[in-house]
């Protein structure tokens, strides 16, 4: 089938983002051959990024090793090397063939590979400013700066993400918003104009706001259109994340699609294609 990348509706294009690497279901999570086969189709495609004991970043979404990795411990106290020699596990929990990436590592592959022109790398930093030191704001920049200019650096604490940014000055931003209860919170208080334009606010300099698609499609329910405002703004919207293709999730995406979202976030973005092919 052609190359799960973006959807078109009315006049609008909506790119389908690899969510942690995968272009399937079935496929592992940050492995370098899928992430280096999104970038060469030109897609987007999303990464974690956590702090690791060199002061540098891995490729993990979590703060533990247990869960994704062959290792035990926290990231936070496993050097680069230790890392880099551990292997990943598939979505059954067992070992895979891939071992640990390091931002350097990955960036340095997918400057040697080529990455299309219109390919955009989302590195999703999942900790806050506190996590951070001098030293690990450097080597950020240092392990970015193969390929800056098709990176987009997003998370929840802005002021991070603005530090980090400051280390590699190509590099794009975006701001999620949503964390915790955020959509129980808005659901009792109907409050989705404060909390868009408050979002807007807090990132001035981000190119893109990274929304919980529930949120949207809540705000919508409300009568409020959460897209529009940051639109207006000009901004773009990614909504998140469409786990599974089922019936249900293919009503919701119609849903989005008519929102004129710009990005959805997705494990399955062969079978989303797939799904609105005809």
């Amino acid at each position: 089938m052609s190359a799960p990348i973006h959807l078109d509706r009315d006049g609008h294009r909506t790119a389908i983002k690899w969510h942690r690497g995968r272009r399937r279901i079935s496929d592992p999570v940050f492995t370098g051959g899928l992430i280096v086969e999104a970038m060469r189709l030109g897609a987007s495609v999303e990464v974690d990024l956590v702090v690791h004991g060199d002061h540098g970043f891995a490729v993990l979404h979590d703060l533990t090793l247990e869960r994704e990795t062959t290792g035990e411990g926290k990231v936070r106290d496993t050097s680069a090397a230790a890392l880099q020699e551990l292997h990943l596990r598939g979505n059954d929990g067992e070992p895979i063939t891939d071992k640990v990436l390091l931002l350097e590592d990955l960036c340095a592959l997918l400057a040697s590979e080529g990455v299309h022109p219109d390919a955009l790398l989302q590195l999703d930093y999942k900790e806050n400013l506190e996590a951070l030191t001098p030293q690990a704001i450097a080597n950020f920049g240092e392990g970015a700066a193969p390929i800056a200019a098709s990176l987009i650096l997003s998370g929840g604490d802005f002021d991070a993400i603005q530090a980090l940014a400051k280390a590699a000055p190509d590099i794009a931003t975006g701001y999620d918003p949503c964390y915790g209860e955020s959509l129980a919170r808005l659901k009792a208080t109907g409050d989705y104009s404060g909390f868009i334009k408050q979002a807007v606010k807090t990132a001035p300099d981000a190119r893109m706001i990274y929304l919980d698609y529930r949120i949207v499609l809540a705000a919508e329910e409300a009568g409020f259109d959460l897209v529009a405002p940051v639109h207006a703004a000009g901004r773009r919207v990614d909504a998140w994340t469409i786990n599974h293709i089922t019936p249900e999730t293919i009503r919701q995406v119609e849903r989005l699609l008519k929102l004129k979202v710009d990005q959805i976030t997705t494990d399955d973005p062969e079978g989303l294609a797939k799904a609105f092919s005809s």
